[in-house]
C-alpha cells in the first residue's frame, strides 16, 4: 500500500496571464495583455502581489499602453477580522492621469471563506498621488492642472464563487475617494479550467473618475480573453 502524502502545502501560490489579440484587413488592430501574480500565506499572515499590462495598438498607433502594480500584506488578528496595508499604482499616457498612486491601511473582514466561496470587505484611510495628463489639456481649460495630493477612503470589496468543480466566478470593486476626485476600479471574471495548472479567462475591467480634463472619458474598460497558467 502506498503511504499518504503528509507534505505540507507550499505556502506559495502563483498565477500567470497572457493574451493577444490580431486583426488585419479594413481594421489593422493589435491588442496585447498579460498578468501576474504570487501569494504568500503562512500563519496569520498574507501578502499578495499583482502586476499587469496592457497595450493596443490601432494602423501601427499606440493608443493604450498601461502598467498597474497592487501590493497589499494582510494580517489576522480574529479568525474573521484582519489588518490590511495596501500600495496601488497606474502608469499610463491615455487617461486622465499619467500616474496614479494609493497607499492605504485598514480593518478587513472575512464575511465568507469556504473553499466554495470568498467574501471580503475592506475599509481604511489613506493618501493618493495623482499626476495630470496636462497633454490632453488645452491653455485656456483650468479643469483638474493641478496635481493631486490628499487623503483618502478606501473601500474594497472581494468574491469568488466556485459555482462548478470546474468553473469559478470572480469580482472585485475598489472606491477610493478624496477632495478632487472619487475613483472606481471593477473587475468581473469567469474562469474555466481546463486542466489543474491551465485554465481560459475572460475578463472585463473598468476605471471610473467622476472628474476627468476636457476631451477624456470617465470610463475606461479593458476586455480580456486570456489562457492563465497556475503553479
Amino acid at each position: 500500500m502506498e503511504e499518504p502524502d503528509t507534505t505540507p502545502p507550499s505556502p506559495w501560490k502563483s498565477q500567470i496571464e497572457f493574451g493577444y489579440q490580431s486583426s488585419k484587413g479594413n481594421d489593422d488592430s493589435q491588442s496585447l495583455n498579460g498578468r501576474l501574480e504570487a501569494s504568500y500565506t503562512a500563519g496569520q499572515h498574507r501578502h499578495t502581489g499583482e502586476v499587469k499590462y496592457y497595450l493596443a495598438k490601432d494602423d501601427g498607433e499606440t493608443d493604450k499602453n498601461q502598467l498597474s502594480l497592487n501590493l497589499q500584506s494582510d494580517y489576522k488578528i480574529s479568525p474573521d477580522y484582519y489588518l490590511y496595508a495596501n500600495f496601488k499604482g497606474l502608469n499610463t499616457k491615455y487617461s486622465a492621469y499619467f500616474n496614479d498612486y494609493t497607499f492605504s491601511g485598514g480593518l478587513g473582514y472575512q464575511v465568507s471563506n469556504t473553499e466554495k466561496l470568498l467574501l471580503e470587505v475592506e475599509f481604511g484611510p489613506g493618501f493618493r498621488y495623482q499626476n495630470p495628463n496636462l497633454d490632453e489639456i488645452d491653455d485656456d481649460d483650468l479643469i483638474l492642472p493641478e496635481t493631486v495630493q490628499e487623503p483618502i477612503i478606501r473601500t474594497n470589496v472581494r468574491t469568488s464563487w466556485k459555482a462548478l468543480s470546474n468553473l469559478t466566478l470572480a469580482g472585485e470593486v475598489t472606491v477610493t475617494s478624496g477632495h478632487s476626485n472619487t475613483r472606481v476600479d471593477s473587475e468581473v471574471s469567469v474562469t474555466n479550467n481546463i486542466t489543474e495548472e491551465i485554465a481560459l479567462k475572460v475578463a472585463q475591467s473598468q476605471q471610473y473618475l467622476d472628474r476627468v480634463p476636457p476631451g477624456l472619458s470617465n470610463t475606461d474598460s479593458v476586455f480580456s480573453i486570456n489562457l492563465l497558467f497556475s503553479f
